[in-house]
């Protein structure tokens, strides 16, 4: 049992009805799981108002609601107004798992892309040289050896601390995670005393109903991270950083490609052989050494130049830095998967054309005999979005295959004529095979010696879903399958 007057301890609030001295046992903001004894929250969300339940939640035996406006409940009910419950709903949480960011070092990136995979290789590297790691991320939370599916890049802010408090229970001393600027926006990481915080890039992404209003509110809320921790680390590299980092208040450092950055690659090299794709270069500035990551392309040198950044700050030896990244692998991202010793095969989560064409451009700097692209598209979304890659794949690889991928209440069909509408503005070559695990086998049959072949658009999930049921597929069991077929016969 926690009283509300400590939990609002780093809050302005006033009471206006009951008494701050309420103990509560936890804290709400789903009104469909409020017992007797909790502290409910009122979040205003796109498309419900919490307050318009306070008399529901108040019969269930809500004891404590957290409001922006006076609202009519039983005199009972301690009702505390604070100006923006979201904000407040952060800093009572922290205060509820008794501060646990404050007892490990919190690691936050940043940006539109690079932030998964910079993630994974920040918690590999400092993993390495003894460190504790927690993760919070797009693909997971990881505490100790539990892996929890995640469902947003950065949840809700009761869950962070729920996580933190997890991880700090389990031993961990760093926590590394990924920030997104909706999660900045709705305050989901107030309370957070990040001792790093990462720009990686910046592109427009994001944009519409329900998300930001425009690019310049979308860097605006990037840009919130670096009020919120010691030291930040940005790629000079990018146009928009000092954008982003307009009314920042912490120290900072810089990376990239420039000559003025404090961490910078050069001598950069593509390297290629048959099942393999990577890229080494020369660290200069801070740090002087060679590296060797095997995953190709420049933004493979942005993420492991970031994650060397971030770890110059930990101590960690040059050695562990070069043998940790020299085996990074992140699920789902240019992730490379061996079914033969001819051609290369890798599976990618690009899943709209920005991230689809920085992907085929990356991988054609490799000269490849072919460079084939399996894609589809997710039903009850954009349909631009699949003309985009349609028009993306058509105009950047030799051979474009398209399949299924979560068509939800659609018809696959309708899907890939769609898709099959942007081609048709390029001369590309492409095939339809809506059975995607037919589609995979097809371009792992048809593979000729250098070739690249893309599975795109999956990635990390493990699922295919239709017509509101998720069906288990993932595309590592099912190349798996088809291999182990292939030599039954």
């Amino acid at each position: 049992m926690k009283k509300v007057k400590d939990l609002l301890e780093r809050l302005e609030y006033t009471c206006l009805q009951g008494t701050p001295e309420q103990e509560i046992r936890h804290i709400v903001y789903d009104s469909r799981k409020v017992g007797r004894g909790d502290l409910f929250v009122c979040i205003r969300g796109t498309k419900t108002d919490g307050h318009s339940f306070a008399g529901e939640v108040a019969e269930k035996g809500a004891s404590v609601l957290l409001v922006e406006e006076p609202v009519k409940v039983p005199e009972h009910v301690t009702v505390i107004c604070v100006k923006d419950t979201r904000y407040a709903m952060a800093c009572i949480s922290a205060a509820y798992f008794d501060y646990p960011g404050e007892k490990m070092k919190v690691i936050g990136i940043t940006g539109t892309k690079g932030k998964t995979t910079t993630a994974y290789m920040v918690k590999s590297i400092l993993e390495s040289a003894g460190y504790r790691v927690g993760l919070v991320g797009t693909i997971e939370i990881i505490i100790g050896d539990t892996h929890i599916p995640a469902d947003h890049t950065t949840p809700e802010s009761y869950l962070i601390q729920e996580y933190f408090a997890k991880m700090a229970e389990a031993g961990c001393d760093t926590v590394v995670m990924e920030v997104s600027s909706q999660g900045l926006k709705m305050h989901r990481t107030a309370c957070i005393p990040f001792e790093l915080g990462i720009f990686t890039n910046m592109e427009p992404d994001h944009i519409g109903p329900g998300e930001h209003e425009s690019f310049e509110e979308y860097m605006a809320c990037k840009g919130l991270l670096f009020q919120q921790c010691k030291k930040g680390i940005v790629n000079i590299d990018d146009s928009h950083w000092k954008t982003v980092l307009k009314g920042h208040t912490c120290t900072l450092e810089t990376y990239g490609f420039s000559r003025e950055a404090d961490f910078r690659a050069e001598d950069t090299r593509m390297i290629s052989r048959s099942g393999y794709l990577g890229v080494s270069y020369q660290v200069r500035g801070k740090m002087e050494f060679p590296v060797e990551v095997p995953i190709p392309g420049k933004f493979s040198v942005y993420n492991s130049l970031t994650a060397i950044a971030i770890c110059s700050h930990f101590g960690v030896p040059v050695e562990k830095i070069q043998e940790a990244l020299k085996s990074a692998k992140v699920k789902g991202r240019v992730e490379l998967v061996k079914v033969s010793d001819q051609f290369t095969l890798m599976i990618d989560y690009a899943h709209n054309a920005m991230a689809l064409e920085s992907l085929l451009s990356t991988l054609r700097e490799y000269r490849p005999h072919r460079l084939i692209c399996l894609f589809g598209c997710g039903g009850n979304r954009s349909r631009l979005r699949r003309y985009e890659m349609g028009e993306v794949s058509g105009k950047m690889a030799d051979l474009t295959v398209i399949t299924s991928d979560n068509p939800r209440f659609e018809k696959p069909l309708e899907i890939i004529a769609d898709i099959r509408q942007g081609i048709s503005k390029t001369n590309g070559k492409y095939i339809e095979i809506p059975d995607r695990k037919e589609a995979i086998a097809y371009v792992i049959h048809h593979g000729e010696p250098g070739d690249i072949i893309v599975l795109a658009g999956k990635g990390h999930e493990d699922y295919q879903e239709i017509e509101g049921k998720k069906y288990p597929m993932d595309e590592r069991v099912l190349i798996a399958e088809i291999l182990e077929e292939d030599a039954a016969k």
